[in-house]
């Protein structure tokens, strides 16, 4: 069953975070995001793209991927009419080098239109293996390692099954011990987001000493080399996230022994059809991978948590309930039950659809592109 474009709306929301997230990238108190929405006649889909509005965590930022989807993703899409299969989107665009988050999200619109009028969802397209998921919650730097500390506590009294710790240079091992030591049992990772250098490797060296579930992307995005160094030094596992940018830099990580964990950011590989090629030469290593998240709302979040229920995610992921950033969502709120699991879901598609008035109060602005525009 071909998708026909009869037009896609792009929108601007912005939603204030329950509290400000702080990495070593700087500090967020509003998560903006550019949710896309594809007329396909009889069906629509949605999808998120997870730039930052900033060029920190990668160099895509909010109004680079507004202007890339405008000028040229968005016609180039349009340009080759209908779709037969979703895998034709990345056909279309591949003449535009980068620019993975916005192609994302158009790729997401057009998978979940596609998968709607199949009647099929998300989950069973990727091959999902289970109907929950176990959640993990992505803990900001604070202030002082007591705040640091009452948040955990509180997180873990609700049943999230492992808690990730953001560090930066003199904020890591003295604050990470003190958590250590607060909460021992519950599985703790940290994540540098690529903030130090080799030079710093007794830094890690320190935390490998306190049991760690692993250490997400300690050095600089593009150093596969140095990553694979500092591995070899340490016990405990390094995860790459920033580093693995497709398959291929999975397969090339792998080989090099860069790392023994994967972070797929569906946003980050260029949406949900490379998450599962990442994930599939992954599993094919036997590298267990987990599911990251950008502070998506509610359609970013559900598609995260259909590709948290494939077979080789093997790790408690950024999927955290709704209510761990946002007062209110854009779509019905995610839950975490008090096993520390949230359910997958079922629907069409990603299963969910923005709410019409939460929509439009969070809306600061809108573009619809048309084929004959």
């Amino acid at each position: 069953m071909s998708i026909e474009i009869r037009s896609v709306e792009l929108r601007r929301v912005e939603l204030p975070l329950v509290r400000p997230f702080r990495t070593s990238f700087g500090e967020s108190r509003d998560k903006v995001a550019i949710l896309v929405r594809l007329d396909a006649g009889d069906v629509a889909g949605w999808g998120e793209c997870a730039a930052d509005l900033e060029p920190d965590f990668s160099e895509e930022w909010i109004d680079g991927a507004w202007a890339a989807l405008t000028s040229f993703l968005v016609p180039s899409l349009m340009a080759g009419g209908p779709l037969e299969r979703p895998e034709e989107v990345a056909e279309r665009l591949r003449w535009v080098r980068g620019h993975r988050m916005a192609k994302a999200a158009l790729e997401g619109a057009v998978l979940d239109a596609w998968l709607r009028s199949r009647g099929e969802s998300l989950a069973a397209f990727l091959g999902a293996e289970r109907d929950r998921v176990p959640c993990g919650v992505s803990v900001g730097i604070a202030p002082t390692p007591e705040r640091m500390i009452e948040e955990i506590a509180g997180y873990v009294e609700r049943g999230y099954r492992r808690v990730k710790l953001k560090i930066e240079p003199g904020r890591d091992v003295e604050i990470v011990r003190a958590v250590a030591e607060a909460f021992p049992g519950v599985p703790l990772t940290v994540d540098a987001n690529a903030a130090y250098s080799l030079v710093e490797a007794p830094v890690f060296e320190a935390l490998d000493e306190l049991g760690l579930l692993l250490i997400e992307q300690p050095l600089a995005h593009d150093d596969l080399l140095d990553h694979a160094r500092l591995q070899a030094r340490l016990r405990t596992p390094i995860c790459l996230d920033e580093s693995i940018r497709h398959a291929r830099d999975a397969a090339a990580a792998i080989e090099l022994g860069a790392c023994r964990v994967i972070n797929i950011k569906p946003g980050r590989v260029g949406g949900y059809l490379e998450a599962k090629r990442v994930h599939d030469v992954a599993r094919d290593q036997g590298i267990p991978v987990w599911i990251g998240g950008m502070l998506e709302t509610g359609v970013g979040r559900a598609g995260n948590v259909a590709a948290a229920a494939m077979p080789g995610v093997a790790l408690p992921g950024d999927t955290s309930a709704s209510d761990r950033y946002f007062h209110e969502d854009l779509t019905a709120p995610f839950m975490l039950d008090a096993d520390g699991t949230m359910a997958v879901p079922k629907g069409p598609g990603i299963g969910v659809e923005p709410l019409p008035e939460r929509l439009s109060a969070t809306t600061t602005r809108v573009e619809l592109l048309r084929p004959d525009a």
